[in-house]
């Protein structure tokens, strides 16, 4: 989450936020408490987002 806190300059609860409204890619569970985001699909939302900004 910190890795992805810092390359998209969200907080948690708006990256939270954002996956409950499907605009942000979901986590995929790596453990019981571990979660992780494939960088393709972030680095995609990313390009979207400049695109339409």
């Amino acid at each position: 989450m910190n890795d992805v806190q810092d390359l998209i300059g969200l907080h948690r609860s708006t990256v939270y936020r954002m996956i409950d409204r499907k605009e942000f890619p979901a986590p995929i569970r790596l453990s019981p408490n571990a979660v992780g985001w494939l960088r393709e699909e972030v680095d995609e939302w990313v390009a979207t987002r400049r695109r339409t900004a």
